[in-house]
């Protein structure tokens, strides 16, 4: 009897405790094999998509003969977002002046979600000084923005 308690009890305690592990490890296996291929999947999907970065380039400027470039690259942008140029002003006034920024007043007729890509497009012009001020205003079947864009000039 002391053999039973001592030896082999305590033995087989230990045995059937070590067996409900193995069982709580299979099952582990068994799951990790069945997801795997979901996880794997998830992995790739979401290696294929193109980061959503906004573009931050250096910021550069230009020089006063070159100034005439960034109504081109507006026009480009505004294609690009499906917005129309409306009119399109450059302020005479600040490019006289030995100002550093030369301001532009324009006007564009078109969506909210077209709006917000020509912002994004616009954030990739590299001498874009800054946006002073942006109007919207809803029309009868477009909406109206009207902004205020300065560029940085040598």
């Amino acid at each position: 009897m002391i053999i039973v308690l001592v030896g082999i009890l305590p033995l087989y305690l230990k045995i059937s405790g070590q067996t409900e592990e193995n069982n709580k490890l299979k099952l582990q296996i068994k799951t990790q094999k069945e997801l795997g291929p979901v996880y794997q999947t998830l992995v790739n999907s979401n290696e294929n998509k193109k980061a959503l970065a906004l573009p931050h380039p250096d910021k550069t400027s230009l020089s006063r003969i070159e100034a005439q470039t960034f109504q081109k690259d507006f026009y480009n942008a505004a294609q690009k977002s499906g917005l129309k140029v409306v009119l399109f002003t450059p302020d005479i006034n600040t490019s006289i002046s030995p100002s550093t920024s030369f301001l532009h007043n324009i006007s564009l007729k078109g969506e909210w979600a077209d709006f917000r890509k020509m912002l994004i497009e616009l954030g990739a012009i590299p001498y874009l000084d800054r946006i002073e001020e942006i109007h919207i205003q809803q029309g009868t079947n477009a909406m109206d923005f009207k902004m205020k864009v300065w560029i940085a000039i040598k």
